[in-house]
């Protein structure tokens, strides 16, 4: 809490500067320009690769100075976090008033993480005061998009592979977006047959690594707010006239209290998140983009079963966030399941129920069930043990639900490893009506998304509902 109180004070003010837009050979680059005086500055980068010339022609200018102006809005927020500055001024463009409270909005619910993390309290007065001090305006603008054609954000998990499958087989128009594409994504698209992904390489300044290392404020930004942004830019540059994303229902379970507030790792992931960005695209940027997540009327355990018939991506798809993590960049990623995560354990109990201990031992090199060391992080899941981990895990309730229906399987097979041993033992008699809140979890379906008919009943025919 001192450290914060420091900073804020040698640190009062944020200013997004600008950001500028060129064309470099077939590549679309958008650089901004951050200050935070009276020393620091950070020039971080966008690249969208391959941009057709021809489609720029018929894309109008504003439109892709609204979204470079606004791709700076939500790409700052992992530069203000190093001092928590107490004001962020906007000098790249104009905001009204209901623009800037929906970001505030934004920073308080998305980055509630990094303040429960930081001892932040946000609730003072005065904390953020956002300042739009450009006579810079944009406009909504009707831009023609293909409404016909779908644009899927593509990750390494098995969320965005069941879409992708599931549209694919459907005979739908599809492609992808990946930021920072490595090699599991290029195997998973390989796999998918997707020959000409749309890639985006974001280049974050060093200096904030560097900043890091001494000490600085860091923690969780909303990513898949600043991955939506992405996806609509995207969208209008190659004229895709849907874009998708794969956020499920369970997204939008909190983690934990905190000030009196709930605060969500999945924040932007979440229905209300979908909600609120679908109608500021509509009122700020465009009407032509469908902007929406497939998946959104399904738990993760329930994706979970669709996907294990995807046998193809067992051996490929990674969803540690521990592989992927460079701490800083002090050391490169592993791209390799850690096997001690809760995203590990969890995703290893999603499975179980649906695939052999052979496909699964072939995924994550041993029986997750059996490391005793894992136990507090399965209380952890299952709502027993803290608060629940701060990734991507799921509900607390289907946690319970998926030990329960690995520990039925186990008994069923005659071979139960430690961990659903003594979930039988200790965690079961506890919730004595747990086998029909697991199938009622099975065959749940929330009636919050955005889906048209049509996808509604793609999605339902892979559950045979």
């Amino acid at each position: 809490m001192r450290k914060v109180k420091v900073l804020r004070k040698k640190y009062p003010k944020f200013f997004y500067k600008n950001y500028k837009i060129e064309l470099k050979k077939n590549d679309l680059e958008i650089s901004f320009d951050f200050e935070i005086p009276p020393k620091l500055s950070f020039q971080p980068k966008i690249k969208i690769k391959n941009v057709a010339r021809s489609r720029l022609k018929e894309i109008k200018n504003e439109i892709l100075e609204n979204l470079a102006f606004h791709l700076g809005l939500i790409e700052m927020l992992s530069y203000w976090k190093a001092t928590c500055s107490g004001v962020i001024e906007i000098e790249a463009g104009s905001l009204k008033k209901e623009q800037i409270k929906w970001w505030k909005d934004l920073i308080i619910k998305g980055m509630g993480q990094y303040f429960f993390e930081n001892r932040i309290d946000w609730r003072e007065a005065g904390f953020l005061r956002i300042v739009s001090s450009s006579s810079k305006k944009f406009k909504r603008i009707k831009q023609k998009v293909n409404k016909g054609k779908f644009l899927i954000a593509m990750g390494e998990g098995k969320d965005s592979i069941t879409t992708l499958e599931l549209l694919k087989k459907k005979g739908l128009k599809v492609n992808c977006f990946v930021v920072n594409p490595n090699k599991i994504h290029f195997k998973i698209l390989k796999e998918a047959g997707i020959g000409t992904p749309i890639i985006v390489e974001r280049k974050i300044d060093p200096k904030l690594f560097q900043l890091n290392q001494k000490g600085f404020l860091n923690g969780h930004t909303p990513i898949t707010a600043l991955h939506s942004f992405l996806g609509v830019l995207c969208g209008i540059l190659f004229d895709f006239g849907n874009v998708v994303f794969s956020n499920e229902r369970s997204s939008n379970e909190g983690n934990l209290k905190y000030l009196g507030k709930t605060i969500n790792h999945q924040y932007s992931k979440s229905f209300e998140f979908e909600e609120k960005f679908r109608d500021y695209l509509k009122k700020y940027i465009t009407p032509e983009i469908n902007y929406f997540s497939f998946l959104r009327p399904l738990y993760e355990i329930q994706i979970a079963k669709i996907f294990s018939g995807f046998k193809q991506y067992l051996p490929l798809f990674l969803s540690c966030n521990e592989a992927k993590k460079t701490y800083s960049g002090k050391r490169k990623p592993a791209f390799k399941w850690c096997d001690n995560c809760p995203k590990c354990l969890f995703t290893f109990a999603l499975l179980y129920p649906f695939l052999s201990e052979k496909e699964l031992v072939n995924i994550f090199r041993e029986n997750l069930f059996q490391k005793k060391e894992l136990l507090p992080l399965m209380l952890q899941l299952i709502g027993e043990k803290k608060f629940k981990p701060l990734e991507c895990v799921g509900t607390k309730k289907e946690n319970l639900a998926a030990f329960y229906l690995s520990w039925e399987k186990a008994k069923r097979i005659g071979k139960t490893p430690y961990l659903l041993k003594y979930f039988g033992k200790t965690i079961f008699p506890k919730y004595p009506n747990l086998k029909q809140v697991s199938k009622n979890i099975m065959n749940s379906w929330d009636k919050n998304h955005n889906l048209s008919r049509n996808l509604l009943n793609i999605l339902k025919s892979a559950l045979n509902f």
